[in-house]
Formats: structure tokens, sequence, C-alpha cells
């Protein structure tokens, strides 16, 4: 894994953890608080899987 793959990673997984704390600090009821963390991280991960996505079809062709 190279340096700016290690760096996207930690910044994604602060950008993470900083919303899901954002959320279970909010004054609202559990129930709530679980589907709305369930939802963010639901589409944190459908974007780190599209920049994934993206990153290796880059990848392929810049090998070609």
């Amino acid at each position: 894994m190279s340096d700016n793959s290690k760096i996207l990673l930690a910044l994604l997984a602060g950008a993470a953890a900083g919303l899901v704390a954002g959320i279970l600090l909010a004054p609202e009821k559990g129930s709530e608080t679980r589907e709305k963390i369930k939802d963010t991280l639901k589409k944190t991960v459908d974007e780190v899987l599209e920049k994934i996505e993206k990153g290796l079809d880059n990848a392929a062709h810049d090998n070609k």
C-alpha cells in the first residue's frame, strides 16, 4: 500500500469516526441515532467503494 493510499484511508477513517461521534453526541432518541449511524455508514462506505473503483480504473489505464 502506498503512502498516499494510507493517508487517504486514515483521512476517511477519521472523517467517519467524527461523523459517528457527532451523531452519538446529538440529543436524540436511541432509535433515531442508530438510524442516522446506519445511513451515514452506508453513505460513507458507498463513497469509499466508488473512490476505490475509480482509483483501480485509473491504475489499470495507467499501466497500459
